[in-house]
């Protein structure tokens, strides 16, 4: 699965570092929608996300997304830019995919 957090942040990137346009990138993620169920962000998402962020030292984004992840009884979550190897809430375990 993915959240809407990721797409955002996937967007923001296309744009920005890769130099899409709105619609290359717009093209790009809606295969990727194709691939995986999207989660929506709500406000239980941002509640939950707020104390995780502040538990854990996230970052506010990374929060979002560990909530998301969590709501949907994930126990993997990869990320090359969070803390590899921890577990969050004992059920949810952050990997770096390029440290494997």
């Amino acid at each position: 699965m993915i959240s809407v957090q990721v797409l955002n942040e996937t967007l923001a990137n296309c744009i920005r570092k890769a130099g899409l346009s709105w619609q290359d990138a717009g093209l790009f993620l809606d295969d990727i929608c194709t691939l995986c169920p999207v989660v929506a962000l709500t406000s239980s998402t941002h509640e939950i996300g707020r104390a995780l962020g502040e538990r854990y030292g996230l970052a506010v984004y990374d929060a979002m997304i560990v909530a998301a992840a969590l709501q949907n009884e994930c126990t993997t979550l990869y990320s090359e830019d969070m803390h590899h190897g921890l577990l969050i809430e004992g059920r949810l375990k952050i990997v770096n995919p390029f440290i494997l």
